[in-house]
């Protein structure tokens, strides 16, 4: 008897240390609409290059500044959908929302990322423009693995699908529209949905 309290007060404690080193707050379902809003971002600039009268992109173009509009509008509504869910179920959880170990998962996230739009700020003013989705998805799978070891593990795994496709944009630039969709709107889909059905319901 007194062999199974002693595991089970490792277990209790070790379980402590876990969550006090981990925010493990963030919202499946936040990524879920993420998704949506690169698929919908995605379809409205398809459908502005495909009525441009042209099948590329110039720099100081309608079209092109458009476009930028549309990618920003996507990272913030994706970046406040997740923070106002991450925090309706920390507070649902009585967890803090920012705290030492919320604020090195904001750290590390932003330093691939910031690092990797500031170098594809660069090689678009030198109107490079074939990697620049795959780039985006690299420097974005980057982000999400170096996150990954303070908050749900299970992120990393997304962050090496998003490597992966980057690669493959990389490979195959003409396609490289597509695979920003894959990963960016379908893969943040389905990751979403299967983080709020093993986390969120399960604890339900």
């Amino acid at each position: 008897m007194e062999s199974k309290d002693y595991l089970k007060d490792i277990s209790e404690i070790k379980n402590m240390m876990n969550k006090s080193s981990r925010f493990i707050s963030l919202s499946g379902l936040s990524g879920v609409l993420a998704g949506i809003y690169a698929l919908i971002g995605a379809t409205y600039a398809y459908w502005l290059v495909s009525n441009s009268g042209r099948d590329y992109l110039i720099l100081d173009g309608t079209v092109f500044n458009l476009i930028l509009l549309d990618l920003f509008l996507i990272a913030f509504l994706s970046a406040v959908t997740g923070i106002i869910m991450t925090t309706q179920k920390a507070k649902k959880h009585g967890a803090k929302i920012w705290d030492a170990t919320s604020r090195r998962l904001v750290i590390n996230f932003l330093i691939p990322l910031v690092a990797g739009g500031i170098y594809i700020l660069i090689i678009l003013n030198q109107y490079k423009y074939g990697q620049t989705a795959a780039l985006m998805l690299i420097f974005y799978g980057l982000a999400l693995i170096n996150a990954s070891k303070y908050s749900i593990g299970d992120i990393q795994y997304l962050g090496f699908v998003e490597i992966a496709l980057g690669l493959g944009a990389a490979l195959l630039p003409g396609l490289g529209f597509w695979f920003w969709v894959v990963g960016f709107g379908i893969m943040h889909i389905i990751y979403g949905t299967w983080m709020h059905f093993k986390y969120d319901v399960k604890k339900q």
